[in-house]
């Protein structure tokens, strides 16, 4: 499907990808064993699409309200050295983002699907949403993906941008 030139200037100018976790890198559901250890499940196209941003210049960076250890794992893994969780002010650690790398709202792009990441999404150059986010995120962002979170969603968005940038 093609997308529309808007977009596809929006998504030739970014140069920093951050993504949510809860309901973006994952499907948003956690699980506990009866010892109370927490386990999230990753889908590997994300991760690859993640794997393929860095390969083609992008910086990429996890921003999430709840601490994990599975998500300092999964983002190790993956090479992504900006992983801020237990974020309750979004827009702060966001702005540090664009100091630190020298960069413009129009040049980050945010995955994100609750109310709690509207703030970001109200100011990066490409804001984006699963299929499955809140209302109120997806009504208000650049795109909303077809599919849900944790399930190929970010690398819907990130093929959509590699793709405008002729990657």
């Amino acid at each position: 499907m093609p997308i529309d030139l808007r977009l596809q200037e929006k998504a030739k100018a970014i140069r920093l990808f951050i993504i949510d976790v809860d309901g973006v890198l994952t499907d948003g559901r956690i699980f506990y064993n009866a010892a109370g250890v927490e386990t999230e499940a990753f889908f590997v196209r994300d991760g690859l699409g993640l794997r393929m941003a860095q390969q083609a210049g992008l910086l990429t960076a996890i921003l999430t309200g709840r601490v994990s250890g599975a998500v300092t794992h999964r983002a190790k893994e993956l090479g992504i050295s900006e992983i801020h969780q237990g974020i309750l002010n979004k827009l702060e650690v966001y702005e540090m983002l664009l100091q630190r790398y020298g960069l413009t709202d129009e040049a980050a792009a945010y995955v994100g699907d609750d109310l709690n990441d509207l703030p970001v999404l109200g100011r990066v150059g490409l804001s984006a949403a699963p299929a499955d986010a809140a209302l109120e995120v997806r009504a208000n962002v650049a795109y909303v993906t077809m599919q849900a979170g944790g399930r190929g969603a970010v690398r819907e968005v990130i093929d959509l941008i590699l793709k405008a940038q002729g990657r």
